[in-house]
This record gives structure tokens, sequence and C-alpha cells, in this order.
């Protein structure tokens, strides 16, 4: 039902600020992180990666660290030496969730983006291989969504209060393809650019999958105060969209 308000009330949805890319080649999944600091967090996830059964050759890591990064942060493409990392730490624009995705998406060089969080946890080692033999099989899949589980205990009603298959990039497969189309994400969102995204992904009517046959782990989401939420509803609010699409939306 609201995918079909969408189409109907977002027919020509806006598109993001992705301003370049490179040429797709090499790779088949471009593994995409946004970070700053918690440098034993993403040394977990990247262990995760260093033990997939996917070959080595077929993908890569980009590592975009926030705040202009931290000599740890450089320091991963050294310790992490198997795996093929780039590292980048912009300069500008920092704290904005929505350009930093961007500058992973123009640096990415494989035919699907994996979106993953620095506290994602992947205990599958053949979470890749079969994250791509479902673009592979179909070549007009453009997102497919892994279930997402909590990653330490929590009430379980509790948790279940957030979708498992929500359109975020905790961990969250895209085919290149579309991201190029939609001009990826909007530059000026502090968060929830993902949710953003998807309601441009959602109105275009791309095809997505949602599977339990590949699964991560998350810690569960909690709001501590209300700054977050406040900063999202800014960003909607001084987003591209018509005003009463704004109303709804925030």
């Amino acid at each position: 039902m609201r995918e079909k308000i969408l189409k109907t009330l977002l027919k020509n949805p806006p598109k993001g600020n992705l301003w370049e890319w490179e040429k797709e080649d090499c790779y088949k999944i471009s593994c995409v992180f946004v970070f700053w600091k918690r440098i034993s967090l993403i040394k977990s996830i990247l262990n995760c990666l260093l033990w997939q059964k996917f070959n080595k050759k077929n993908f890569e890591v980009i590592l975009i660290e926030d705040k202009g990064g931290t000599e740890l942060g450089r320091n991963l493409k050294d310790e992490f030496y198997s795996l093929n990392i780039s590292y980048f730490a912009p300069s500008t624009n920092h704290g904005k969730m929505g350009y930093m995705r961007n500058y992973g998406i123009s640096k990415a060089r494989g035919e699907i983006v994996l979106f993953l969080d620095d506290d994602t946890v992947i205990l599958e080692p053949q979470f890749l291989s079969n994250l791509y033999n479902y673009f592979k099989i179909d070549a007009s899949l453009m997102a497919v969504i892994p279930k997402g589980n909590a990653s330490f205990c929590l009430i379980k009603p509790k948790y279940s209060y957030h979708d498992p298959y929500f359109f975020t990039n905790r961990c969250m497969a895209y085919r290149r393809k579309c991201l190029i189309e939609l001009k990826g994400f909007d530059n000026n969102f502090i968060g929830q650019e993902d949710v953003e995204f998807a309601i441009r992904f959602l109105a275009k009517g791309y095809k997505y999958i949602k599977t339990d046959a590949i699964q991560y782990y998350h810690p569960p989401f909690i709001v501590k105060d209300l700054k977050k939420p406040q900063a999202v509803g800014y960003s909607f609010a001084q987003s591209k969209y018509p005003f009463y699409l704004k109303i709804l939306l925030v």
C-alpha cells in the first residue's frame, strides 16, 4: 500500500547529489562503510569479510572515515592487507551522511554496492557469494534486503518493533546501476539518508527482494535522546520534496 501511494504522489522523484563515479570494472561487489573512530567495531566487520568464502579478487572494501579521519582508521588498510581496501577521509561536509555515502559510491567499482555499518556482524561465510547470486540470476533485480537480527540480548518483542527488512543501510545491497540513475543520496542529510533514498527507489518502481536466506546482526535500534531525530527532521524539511510530501514524511 505504501509503495502504491508513493508511486502515485511521487511520479517524478528528485535526484540525489552523486557527482561522479568510477568505471565499473574488475569487482563484483563493493562493500562501502562510512564510520568515524570505533576502530574495534570496524575491525570486527572487516574480520567477517576476511573469512568470506567469496573470492577476494571479486570484492573490494571502501572505507570512508568522517571528520577528516584518524590515524587508526588509515592503518586499517595495512592491517587487513589481504582485503582490497581503499581508505578515504573527505575534507568537507563532515557529519553529513548523505555526502559521505555518495563519496563511497563515487569510489566504488563493483557491479553491486553493499552498504555496511561498522557495528554490523556477518557470521555466514557464504554471505557474499549468496548475495551476488541473487543479482546474477536476475538482471532486473536492483536491491536485496537481507534479514536483520539483534546482535545482543534484548527482550525480543521490543526489538521486533523495528522491521528486520527495513530499507536502512546496516546491510543493504543495491545494483550500482540504480544508484547512479537516482544520483545517489541527498548530500545534506545528517541521518536517515538511506530512508530518503528508499522513498525515491520505491517511487521509481525498482525491483527488490527481502530474504532470510542471508542474514546479518546489528545492535538494537535505541534512541537515547531527540537530537538525532530532530536533525533528521530538519534534513527532510530542507529536502527537495514538495511541501505536502515534506509534511507527510516529517
